[in-house]
């Protein structure tokens, strides 16, 4: 509660608090009446005066049915709403096409029954709702729920509004409940066997082809000079040719797989496109994912979360497209480069829109000697592969033809 300003005399102070208390029930009674009872209101009020002033005595019946219904609409928010609410959805995350199945538990924890009421659960852009009966004290009731998912997204369900009204629809008395939960509907990914792409697991990276005086993978042996490393030195041929030998080795990359998805609406004919565009980004990254690579995913203007399954698939959920000041493919390629300089691969996603000179470009900026993979989405086209410079460029019609599309990659 907010306190009366210091200074004024006791009999002023409880005029303020008295004011300030009026002033809320006001706002309180005004937020339960429609836009169209407004109306009503003021017909109601018209009514009485023209028929006062005209001495009409059908405009004062009128006016008199109409308060009386007001009234009697009114008295029908009288009542407790003072319910205990659970909400539980048994899956916080499906996938497109699965339904998220809850329940929602209602309990009267008064003395004192509580009359009839609706109960309104928000889901995303849309509402349930539930009529719930007379409950009396100590009295609970569950009312389960299945939401149907056609699109990727995060919904939020609820908070649930417990909502008193008349049947008329005139007056609406609406307390919120609970907290909302987030449901995450995540894109629809294909699994598939083998090596991602056929990187091998090991401890040593993947070689280069730049020669280097120290690392882990051994390449040839040469004569000694002078500030090599005498640790270097292999006896065993030093011995054989009577010349001082050094190993030499090539420098290694670690497995370091990076994932570029465009987000820029340019670059999708539709929003199918997108929508297959991510279902492919989200499969390719899981792979690499179980096979313990460590995976960047990029958009254009940001990274995306990509240390476990669940945080990659719940930032695929929420994607959007992104903004246009952010770029498209070439400069996500930019920034995956200027990110990733080390990169063993670098998959990019984009759709149909992107053509051959414009995926030329964008594999120019990746890091030099990364393994190229690109992946075209475009629904209902034939699976394609090609060659653009060192890319591999594979364009994919359907979720489930990226593995036989991969295997052909590998191939």
């Amino acid at each position: 509660m907010i306190d009366a300003p210091a200074g004024l005399s006791p009999w002023r102070e409880a005029v303020v608090r008295v004011g300030r208390a009026s002033g809320a029930g006001i706002r309180r009674a005004a937020g339960t009446v429609r836009p169209v009872t407004w109306a009503l209101i003021v017909t109601t009020a018209a009514l009485w005066v023209l028929g006062t002033v005209l001495g009409w005595w059908e405009l004062t019946v009128a006016a008199v049915v109409l308060s009386v219904i007001l009234v009697a609409c009114a008295l029908l928010l009288i009542g407790r709403t003072a319910y205990d609410v659970g909400l539980d959805l048994t899956r916080t995350r499906v996938v497109v096409g699965e339904r998220a199945v809850g329940a929602l538990m209602l309990a009267n924890p008064g003395t004192r029954a509580i009359l009839p009421s609706r109960v309104v659960l928000p889901v995303g852009a849309g509402r349930g709702v539930f009529a719930v009966a007379r409950l009396a004290p100590g009295e609970s009731v569950e009312e389960l729920f299945a939401i149907p998912t056609s699109r990727r997204g995060v919904l939020p369900v609820g908070p649930v509004s417990v909502v008193r009204g008349d049947p008329l629809g005139l007056f609406e008395r609406v307390h919120r409940r609970d907290d909302p939960v987030d449901l995450y509907v995540h894109p629809r990914t294909v699994a598939f066997d083998g090596q991602t792409l056929g990187f091998l697991r090991d401890l040593e990276g993947l070689p280069a082809t730049d020669l280097s005086p120290d690392d882990v993978s051994f390449h040839a042996l040469r004569e000694y000079q002078p500030g090599d490393d005498l640790r270097h030195v292999h006896w065993r041929s030093t011995a054989r040719t009577g010349a001082l030998m050094v190993r030499q080795y090539e420098e290694t990359r670690r497995s370091h797989f990076v994932i570029g998805l465009s987000g820029a609406a340019g670059d999708y004919r539709t929003d199918a496109e997108f929508e297959l565009a991510i279902s492919v980004a989200g499969s390719i990254g899981l792979r690499a994912l179980r096979d313990s690579r460590r995976v960047d995913v990029h958009v254009p203007g940001r990274t995306l979360p990509s240390g476990t399954g669940k945080r990659f698939l719940d930032a695929l959920a929420a994607l959007e497209h992104t903004r246009p000041r952010d770029g498209r493919l070439e400069a996500l390629a930019g920034q995956v480069a200027a990110a990733v300089a080390l990169a063993s691969i670098v998959v990019l996603v984009c759709g149909s829109t992107v053509d051959a000179s414009r995926l030329r470009l964008a594999c120019s900026r990746l890091p030099y000697g990364a393994r190229v993979l690109a992946v075209r989405a475009e629904p209902g086209a034939a699976p394609a592969m090609r060659r653009i410079g060192e890319a591999s460029v594979v364009t994919v019609g359907a979720l489930d033809e990226l593995p036989a599309a991969l295997r052909k990659v590998l191939a």
